[in-house]
């Protein structure tokens, strides 16, 4: 293990809140295991633009993108991977000397979280919530041959995500009667410290096979928990997160990400 000094290399993440986040744990861990002079550190951003001007001014290498920033900053970015401007998202930043390049893995992580436990090809998912997040979901479904019933409270951004990426919007009110068997929870409801909350009436989860929650904090949210006891295959928020971040480790550092270190780390992290 290298001892920080001036040839380490500065990762991060930015976000708001961000203190909660997991990914410093998952890729110190990587760059340990792999003996990279390499630290990653969370970021509180108050000042978007600041903050991408820093990573200029000071030469970091990458960051993660979270929460409520994966659309507002792509303005500020020279260029964007095709997949990030598909998508209308990014989730990570690549600093290449100066130039800063935006792409996107929560949709390689969502699908590849998805798929380890049902095959997406000709079948319906609905996705609560039209954020940054969703966007990457409802783009990896489409990708995996899947069909998408997104609902939000804000009708018009669920209607402009359905447009730019050929999705259904449905009114919060008609999720009763949709007749999706894959359920994904992109909202942050059931977070910490609002760990009754749940985004969806439990009733109406006997009708899905797998319900998949991007929230980790706790590991088991209330929808998974009520999921599980109506017999649904559950998948946990760290999936997601274990999966896409490997896909940025290996974009930041050109060497394959040690997965099963990163996962056991962030598991490790939530007892």
């Amino acid at each position: 293990m290298f001892a920080i000094n001036g040839h380490t290399k500065i990762f991060g993440i930015l976000g708001r809140p961000v203190a909660h986040s997991l990914s410093p744990v998952m890729h110190n861990a990587a760059f340990r295991h792999l003996g990279i002079n390499a630290v990653y550190v969370a970021f509180p951003v108050t000042d978007l633009a600041a903050a991408v001007a820093g990573l200029r001014g000071l030469a970091i290498g990458g960051v993660s993108v979270t929460i409520p920033f994966k659309e507002e900053i792509i303005p500020l970015l020279d260029e964007l991977a095709p997949r990030a401007a598909e998508i209308g998202a990014v989730n990570t930043v690549v600093n290449r000397d100066g130039r800063l390049i935006g792409s996107n893995t929560d949709w390689l992580g969502a699908v590849t979280a998805l798929t380890a436990k049902i095959g997406l090809k000709g079948r319906h998912v609905l996705i609560l919530g039209a954020g940054g997040a969703s966007r990457a979901i409802v783009y990896g479904v489409i990708q995996a041959g899947g069909r998408v019933s997104l609902t939000d409270i804000d009708a018009a951004r669920a209607g402009a995500l359905v447009k730019d990426l050929g999705a259904e919007a449905i009114p919060p009110e008609a999720v009763d009667h949709c007749p999706a068997t894959i359920l994904v929870n992109a909202t942050p409801v059931g977070m910490t410290p609002e760990v009754e909350g749940i985004p969806i009436r439990p009733d109406l989860l006997d009708r899905f096979e797998v319900v998949m929650d991007i929230v980790y904090q706790p590991l088991e949210t209330r929808l998974l928990q009520e999921a599980k006891t109506r017999g649904a295959a559950a998948i946990d928020g760290l999936q997601m997160l274990i999966h896409q971040g490997a896909a940025q480790f290996e974009l930041w550092t050109g060497r394959e990400a040690p997965a099963e270190i990163m996962a056991k780390a962030a598991y490790g992290a939530l007892g």
